[in-house]
């Protein structure tokens, strides 16, 4: 009979594969990076651009372009792309992160002929129509108001900018920032970012050699290139930092704590996420195990390790009834202050082990993930060495290693603190 008391036997991962991708170059030099995969007719294409040209007086420029680009061309309306594209049973979206703009199109390959062109056309000839802006203006200061009301968005923006200051990282939006906008300068940010000399396209799924050609016919020819400024950010780690802004109304307060780290190219960046995850990174970590489980101060909290391109961070984030605030930073600390004096016991560390190793290979469950894999080592400036040197990392890594990271990088005389509620 099952012993549904005992827990089962488990293995480690032993091997991890990935796609590696092909590179080849558009009749432009535009590096295109096929991961391919042959059971289904789907691809995804992604145009993956550069945020350039950064000017703190206008922060919103690269996010309003990225928002608004599908808006309207001088051929087709917003309806009309979007029909069109719906016409194919395609997907067009676009998304912008804090080093990138994508655009992304998912489609039947037998559909690229028909779709690619109004890509091209979007992606050439966006005019960002004033009404568009308008309503766009309106909807993101109505929203700002809004998000400006909640404390865990508050808590978030506040340590953005503690950390990062005035960069694209960092800056505090504020909605005159929106009346900002200018039809004009979009339309010169859009010409100047969204260039062959400033994209990468990532191709994966069922994408022959005729699909190239069909890319290259639109993207390789007649595409103009611009000149583009990098952006280009130091940081440096500052003294311990203190933001608190009460709200005597609240019922929860947010706290997110933190503070500069290392990002993906450092050789600690590995060991430092199993760190992490002992910490706050999964459901079993001892924050959770301690002040969700234990204390019953929250529903949930967590710590994480961020990469940029130009920085890395980490932070520790939950929301807690204001009235065990404080309570509940003095527990985080506390748990922090254990993983700099203490040893994990060996336990505990196979548990988090098979947990990171289980999570890699779970996320590697369709050609989708495997290109996603393969952008955040490009965009780093590292190959495939990367992943086998993280597994081999996970696999070896000792409690004594763990505890001098834990020394080195769990400074909490310097990590900047961000309460909003009560105290």
């Amino acid at each position: 009979m099952l012993n549904r008391q005992q827990a089962p036997d488990f293995k480690q991962v032993s091997a991890i594969n990935f796609i590696q991708p092909e590179k080849r170059l558009l009749s432009n030099g535009v590096p295109v990076f096929t991961i391919y995969s042959g059971e289904q007719d789907l691809v995804r294409i992604e145009f993956i651009f550069e945020n350039v040209n950064w000017n703190r007086d206008k922060p919103l420029q690269a996010i309003a372009v990225s928002t608004l680009i599908n808006n309207g061309t001088n051929k087709l309306s917003a309806k009309e792309i979007a029909e069109k594209i719906d016409f194919y049973g395609a997907f067009f979206q676009t998304e912008y992160t804090q080093d990138q703009s994508l655009v992304t199109l998912y489609t039947l390959n037998k559909h690229l002929h028909s779709v690619l062109p109004i890509v091209k056309d979007v992606l050439t000839n966006s005019q960002f129509p004033q009404n568009e802006l308008d309503i766009y203006i309106q909807n993101q200061k109505q929203k700002l108001q809004v998000n400006l009301k909640k404390n865990d968005i508050v808590s978030r923006k506040e340590f953005a900018h503690a950390l990062f200051g005035e960069t694209a990282y960092g800056v505090d939006i504020k909605a005159e920032h929106y009346d900002g906008l200018e039809r004009e300068a979009l339309l010169t940010y859009f010409k100047t970012a969204y260039a062959p000399n400033n994209c990468t396209i990532v191709v994966s799924g069922k994408f022959d050699a005729a699909g190239f050609d069909l890319l290259d016919s639109h993207f390789g020819r007649d595409w103009e290139k611009s000149e583009v400024v990098k952006n280009a950010f130091s940081f440096s780690p500052t003294e311990k930092q203190f933001v608190y802004k009460e709200k005597p109304e609240a019922l929860q307060s947010a706290i997110r704590i933190g503070q500069l780290a290392v990002n993906r190219k450092h050789e600690d960046f590995s060991g430092l996420q199993i760190l992490n995850t002992v910490l706050g990174g999964y459901f079993g970590s001892r924050l959770m195990a301690n002040i969700r489980e234990d204390k019953g101060y929250t529903y949930g909290i967590g710590s994480g390790i961020s990469s940029l391109q130009q920085a890395g961070y980490l932070f520790i984030a939950t929301e807690v009834g204001a009235d065990v605030c404080g309570a509940a930073l003095t527990e985080i600390y506390k748990e922090i202050e254990i993983l700099r004096t203490t040893l994990i016991e060996e336990e505990e560390l196979n548990l988090v082990r098979n947990y990171m190793l289980g999570s890699m290979l779970g996320s590697l469950e369709n050609v989708f993930s495997h290109a996603d894999k393969f952008k955040n080592i490009y965009f780093a400036g590292l190959d495939y060495d990367y992943y086998t040197k993280y597994i081999n990392t996970v696999k070896t890594i000792t409690a004594q290693e763990l505890l001098a990271l834990a020394n080195k990088y769990l400074t909490t005389e310097s990590f900047t603190e961000v309460v909003i509620g009560k105290k």
